[in-house]
């Protein structure tokens, strides 16, 4: 027998063929349980979907009295769920109905009368597919398991801060909220988030809110009922349902149009939803993790982002710091994303000189980490040895480098502060101390703005969000940037 044991439902009109049957499967531990016709049969399949213990096998009587019961039954389960298998049992083996029941996507036709033995050997076997198919699922969340927190590369004080985060959160079901910059890896740490705690083994899906059109999106999350709207030929399922007892990443939150984040909102305070075109309240078991790279403050002042949405959101926040604020984990960054094109690429890189990483350490990184894993690819396609040298770095990494460098007239160098707003402003001979001159900046930056941090961001070329974090780490407080009464730095 095979050790997945699935649950099966029984639906036949005759109560001693039904007791037969529920019997023989409870004799092999199976969790059965039986209905009487197709009204029942439904409402039964329904509940047990909407509780998130779903039947994975039905044996249907076809006529039960109606002639064709049997296969409104089969239709209606492959609707609701495809992975449940259907076998049918008749008495008239008629071959038009054979062909009809596998059309409609029929495990197996079982005509009557059958002995317990030929019975058993059609459950055995539907429950090996199914086994098959739930291994498959567990394999696939366990090399997805991989993708944790402490697979993410980083050994700054910021990274370490964020894994910790990412482990408590994770043996939370708190709704939490991922902000960082396009390409900091909002979706990795999704999962870390998912798979650090005890709904690994179920499923995760991802949906980029900002990537699906308005007139999809509301049947994407919720689905919808068969002619609902032009098209809809069949019932389909959405991810609120899809996902079950797992978690539901809603990437690019803030570009959710006004009105469905109404219906989000009492997915998260009711935890239930309908499909479109459906009165029938369906059960929310998941959880949500959201993520944005937008200013969700400055959307809400705008009135396009709900602010009570955003409260039921933002009960936990993952702040992911940008490759530039982290310039200490670029080397362990370098050695990760070599091992990794190395493997792929069948070749055994060593390193990158020395030149190398002051170039990339020096670099803005508009790109994030993703810039800097497409920029060492690049190297590596185009390097012919072990260790990847400087004129292997792309144009713009190097240009950067150059315009950061100033020749001395006695041969030596010095690295001018030349990025950004601040241009043509030199190093002085002593030297600086980098925080101290940031955190100063910032105060130049908040004085001018009147202690406003949207007007200061911009100055800085830097987002909100990133100032504020730029505050806390300084430590900067009311006296020091002076803002307007009121004002919340």
């Amino acid at each position: 027998m095979s050790e997945y044991q699935p649950r099966i439902l029984v639906a036949d009109d005759e109560q001693i063929q039904r007791g037969i049957l529920k019997e023989i499967l409870e004799s092999r531990n199976y969790r059965v349980e039986i209905a009487g016709g197709l009204p029942e049969a439904l409402e039964t399949f329904r509940e047990a979907r909407d509780s998130g213990d779903p039947f994975d096998l039905v044996f249907t009587d076809l006529k039960m009295p109606g002639a064709t019961e049997g296969l409104e039954l089969l239709r209606e389960v492959k609707e609701l769920s495809a992975a449940t298998e259907v076998v049918l049992m008749t008495a008239y083996a008629e071959v038009q109905s054979a062909v009809q029941a596998m059309k409609y996507g029929a495990f197996e036709y079982l005509p009557k009368p059958f002995d317990r033995d030929r019975f058993l050997r059609i459950v055995e076997s539907a429950a090996e597919k199914l086994s098959l198919v739930h291994e498959n699922r567990r394999l696939r969340a366990l090399v997805s398991q991989g993708v944790g927190a402490r697979k993410m590369v980083g050994r700054s004080q910021c990274m370490e801060e964020l894994f910790d985060m990412i482990e408590r959160v994770a043996r939370t079901a708190a709704t939490c909220l991922i902000r960082g910059e396009s390409g900091t890896g909002k979706e990795l740490v999704a999962r870390a988030v998912h798979h650090g705690g005890d709904r690994a083994d179920q499923p995760f899906l991802a949906i980029n809110c900002a990537a699906i059109p308005e007139t999809l999106i509301e049947s994407e999350l919720f689905g919808h009922d068969k002619g609902v709207f032009t098209g809809a030929h069949t019932a389909k399922s959405g991810r609120f349902e899809e996902v079950g007892h797992g978690t539901l990443f809603l990437d690019e939150i803030g570009s959710m149009k006004y009105d469905l984040q109404a219906k989000l909102l009492r997915v998260i305070q009711e935890r239930e939803f309908s499909r479109v075109g459906s009165s029938k309240l369906m059960r929310f078991n998941g959880r949500i993790v959201a993520a944005t790279a937008q200013d969700l403050e400055g959307l809400i002042a705008l009135n396009q982002f709900r602010e009570d949405l955003y409260f039921r959101l933002n009960v936990v926040t993952l702040e992911i710091p940008p490759l530039r604020e982290r310039p200490e984990d670029i080397p362990l960054l370098v050695e990760h994303f070599l091992r990794k094109g190395g493997d792929r690429l069948g070749r055994n890189f060593k390193g990158v000189t020395p030149a190398v990483i002051e170039a990339f350490e020096e670099y803005h990184w508009p790109g994030f980490v993703r810039e800097l894993e497409n920029c060492l690819e690049r190297m590596m396609v185009l390097g012919d040895g072990e260790i990847l040298e400087e004129g292997l770095l792309p144009p713009a990494v190097r240009r950067f480098g150059e315009s950061n460098s100033e020749a001395t007239s006695s041969g030596g160098t010095h690295v001018g502060i030349t990025a950004g707003p601040a241009s043509g402003i030199a190093l002085p001979l002593d030297g600086v101390i980098l925080e101290d001159l940031e955190a100063e900046l910032i105060r130049q930056a908040l004085r001018r703005s009147h202690g406003k941090l949207e007007p200061a961001a911009q100055l800085l070329g830097i987002t909100y969000k990133t100032l504020q974090y730029r505050i806390k780490k300084y430590g900067l407080n009311d006296k020091e940037s002076s803002p307007e009464r009121g004002q919340a730095v």
